[in-house]
């Protein structure tokens, strides 16, 4: 069976590599090597038209929302704190496009530090603009623990309390429609937040593709494997109910 296809939206920033010191859409590398050992295909989707997302997440079988830059706070109707970080608007129209796709299509969604922020704002959520005590220092990963909430598509993959990398100064304040908490800090921020089965989307404030923990991604690729093959019974109903209007056509 092939494999199936996960798309992770990319970083938009001056990078530089060899002699070039260039803006870049770019991907840290751990995000692809977990997708790979789960069974996955990564795709990397830089900031495009949100007009094209639709057609984006119908050739996927995945969808992660990556980490990166603070969300706008004209997005979620907030005046921006001067602590917030340099807006991002291509990335913000684009990944609030594809998340609208991936609910809207029923493709399983990963959000990731900013993909769980970007996530609630998407569904009508606010976030809070600044916080201390999660990360380890400027670019350097913070590390606490993370409670599961018994009962919770997190607390299925990740039954027990884990510590996992965090680097974020934001965070989810008032959820947005129909999300419910999955996990905590024990300062009591939202760590992941998910929507109710049968969707499958969850969002994890901290960074799983720094560890060599691999469940939470995991959890994303199987989801991916059973909407691919449920695209592909589907696929193939659509060509029985089509084949005899074929076959009539061309006896006529």
């Amino acid at each position: 069976m092939p494999k199936p296809l996960i798309g992770v939206t990319t970083y938009l920033e001056q990078a530089r590599w060899g002699v070039w010191d260039l803006p870049a859409e770019l991907l840290p590398t751990g995000y692809a090597r977990h997708i790979r050992a789960c069974g996955g295909l990564a795709v990397m989707l830089p900031p495009d038209e949100p007009g094209a997302a639709a057609g984006m997440v119908a050739r996927l079988d995945g969808l992660v929302i990556s980490g990166g830059a603070d969300v706008e706070p004209v997005r979620y109707g907030a005046a921006l704190d001067p602590r917030t970080g340099p807006p991002a608007p291509e990335r913000d129209s684009w990944e609030l496009a594809l998340i609208e796709a991936a609910l809207a299509a029923g493709t399983p969604l990963l959000g990731i530090c900013r993909g769980l922020q970007l996530l609630n704002v998407a569904l009508g959520g606010t976030l809070v603009q600044h916080m201390d005590g999660h990360t380890g220092g400027l670019g350097v990963m913070g590390s606490h623990p993370v409670v599961p909430v018994p009962g919770t598509r997190y607390a299925s993959l990740v039954p027990e309390t884990t510590s996992m990398p965090t680097y974020h100064h934001q965070c989810a304040d008032i959820l947005g429609k129909n999300l419910v908490v999955s996990a905590y800090a024990p300062d009591g921020t939202v760590e992941a937040a998910e929507l109710p089965s049968p969707a499958w989307v969850l969002a994890v404030q901290g960074h799983p593709e720094m560890s060599e923990d691999t469940r939470v991604v995991r959890g994303l690729v199987e989801a991916a494997r059973t909407h691919m093959g449920e695209g592909a019974e589907r696929a193939g109903a659509a060509e029985q109910t089509e084949r005899p209007k074929a076959v009539e056509a061309a006896e006529r």
